[in-house]
């Protein structure tokens, strides 16, 4: 007699949010299944996983919504951009992860066609973060301070010399890399040592490291 095939399990669930929900404490299995059910009659598109041990819900293959069960409480949040939408509750709610705070029953849930409405609005905005990271232009770099001139590098370059403008037109960085090299010199010989042969090479137009770059 043939064995019966187990039916496959539906299209963008995985069993081990089916596991997740089963071991789950008694309270929190309802409210899971309800968000989860909401979840995929929202978007038709949504896909499941596990990561950091908990059920993710995905879109495209990014985080859009996440949910956990905790000894006493649920949690339902919301990501964009790839990143957790900050919480919104506001009290002792506000101090679970997500936007529903602490949920410990169905009773803290909107109903499914209400929860579907929300879900549907969080993937829009979902979509528009998504779409402003892309289009936005990158965060300019940082420019680095020149640094304090060490009163014994200034000495030996001398205050109006072509050397001292050398210096003063090397890059910030070209100019840490020497003054960090002196400070970091541990006696005072090794110092004087540093300051002498960097007064040379600046004197020469050379930065601290022009030795390796026609390497």
């Amino acid at each position: 007699m043939a064995s019966k095939s187990l039916p496959a399990n539906p299209p963008g669930r995985d069993p081990r949010v089916d596991d997740y929900i089963a071991k789950a404490a008694p309270f929190a299995q309802a409210p899971l299944a309800h968000i989860r059910e909401a979840m995929h009659a929202a978007l038709p598109d949504v896909t499941e996983a596990i990561k950091w041990s908990h059920p993710f819900f995905l879109l495209e293959g990014r985080p859009f919504a996440n949910m956990a069960a905790f000894k006493a409480h649920c949690s339902l949040g919301f990501w964009r951009g790839g990143r957790p939408i900050a919480e919104e509750a506001a009290g002792e709610r506000g101090k679970a992860m997500g936007q529903f705070g602490r949920i410990e029953s169905l009773a803290d849930l909107p109903k499914a066609a209400a929860l579907r409405k929300l879900i549907v609005e969080a993937r829009a905005a979902w979509a528009a973060a998504i779409e402003d990271k892309a289009s936005a232009p990158p965060a300019p770099r940082a420019r680095r301070e020149a640094p304090a001139l060490p009163d014994d590098l200034a000495a030996a370059l001398g205050p109006k010399s072509a050397a001292r403008r050398t210096f003063d037109a090397f890059t910030p960085s070209q100019q840490h890399e020497y003054v960090d090299w002196i400070v970091e010199a541990k006696r005072e010989a090794t110092r004087a040592s540093r300051v002498a042969q960097a007064a040379e090479w600046i004197a020469e137009g050379k930065t601290r490291n022009w030795k390796y770059q026609n390497c």
